[in-house]
């Protein structure tokens, strides 16, 4: 991960830490984590093989007094999205469930966040969800979100969708929210993205070249030429399934189906559900007359956990949690660069707080 800096210059803790994709960027530029919340535990053991922790990770957030949690000057929270993603609220109409605000296991998790804020008042803060979010319930939701954070708390925001196309090899768009207590020159304006015509990366960048320059990783890659495995390969019957249903919905004008893609092209998002079949990244491979899913290691490089010149992203858990941790996570890069453009704002508002005082 990120290398950090000697001595810390400020605090930040870490909600729905989920396997620490926000911990890198503010490190990077300073921070130590003073205190992680997390509740499932495949994540937590992902987070703890990962990252340095001199305190335990902390479970349920909604159980968690805001008075336990210790004094900091950021706060990073990635909410659960499914209350309000495309895919997730497709699937609750589709059940008669609730969703948004309305879904009560997930969708009232914001005001967990606005309830630490108000009791802690950090100078900074950088919220992560959908691009959904902005117009789900026809903009209400994100309505009352502004509300509370700059009328109610008295923070300063301001928001910019970013596509991690120009980081990763993958469209993933998502809303990135950034609140200073203090009035400081911060604006999403000033965020310089790489030109995806020319720098963007490409597939080939994350895949196994499964030509004997990258060491074996059982139990993804096999052999002299470290080579995919083959439980990666799709079946016969889910391979015929997925073509089948692609063809289904293209003769009803659908765009539903599978993505595949080679070593040339850019993936669609990775989702918690990759697991389940691989449909949105399938990988073409020549001489094979099925494609392949993504290995995990392919997945941690296409988030942006590993990457050259840094140690190697651990993988403790199965497949099944590793597709569903990093189908569920932020594109490391990403925050770092949100977390760069915030650095003078943050290191401003910690110099005046500390002289205040």
């Amino acid at each position: 991960m990120a290398p950090r800096r000697c001595s810390p210059v400020f605090r930040f803790i870490d909600l729905f830490a989920g396997i620490g994709g926000m911990r890198p960027g503010f490190e990077a530029i300073g921070g130590h984590c003073a205190f992680s919340s997390e509740w499932n535990r495949f994540s937590v053991e992902t987070y703890t093989a990962n990252h340095a922790c001199d305190h335990p990770v902390s479970g349920d957030i909604t159980k968690i007094r805001e008075e336990t949690i210790p004094p900091h000057d950021v706060l990073l929270a990635g909410f659960p999205c499914q209350p309000f993603s495309i895919a997730g609220v497709s699937k609750k109409n589709a059940l008669n469930r609730p969703h948004g605000f309305r879904c009560e296991v997930q969708g009232t998790l914001f005001f967990d966040i606005a309830r630490i804020i108000r009791h802690h008042q950090p100078a900074a803060f950088l919220l992560e969800n959908v691009r959904n979010l902005v117009s789900h319930d026809r903009g209400r939701t994100f309505g009352i979100i502004r509300s509370t954070l700059e009328d109610d708390l008295g923070y300063n925001i301001a928001w910019r969708i970013i596509d991690a196309r120009s980081f990763v090899p993958q469209h993933r768009e998502r809303i990135f929210i950034v609140g200073f207590r203090d009035a400081v020159p911060f604006s999403f304006a000033d965020l310089r993205l790489p030109d995806r015509n020319h720098d963007a990366p490409r597939l080939e960048s994350v895949l196994h070249p499964e030509d004997g320059t990258e060491e074996p990783e059982p139990p993804y890659t096999l052999g002299p030429r470290a080579e995919v495995a083959p439980k990666y390969t799709l079946s016969s019957h889910l391979w015929a399934y997925l073509q089948a249903y692609a063809e289904k919905h293209r003769r009803r004008g659908n765009g539903f189906g599978f993505g595949l893609v080679g070593p040339q092209d850019v993936g669609r998002t990775l989702s918690a559900r990759y697991y389940k079949d691989g449909s949105e990244i399938l990988v073409r491979r020549e001489g094979h007359k099925r494609p392949r899913r993504l290995t995990p290691r392919e997945c941690a490089r296409l988030m942006g956990f590993d990457r050259f010149g840094r140690p190697r992203f651990e993988i403790p858990v199965s497949d099944t949690q590793a597709y569903r941790q990093f189908g569920n996570a932020v594109v490391v890069p990403v925050v770092e660069a949100v977390a760069k453009l915030m650095e003078p704002g943050i290191l401003a508002a910690v110099a005046t707080r500390q002289h205040v005082a």
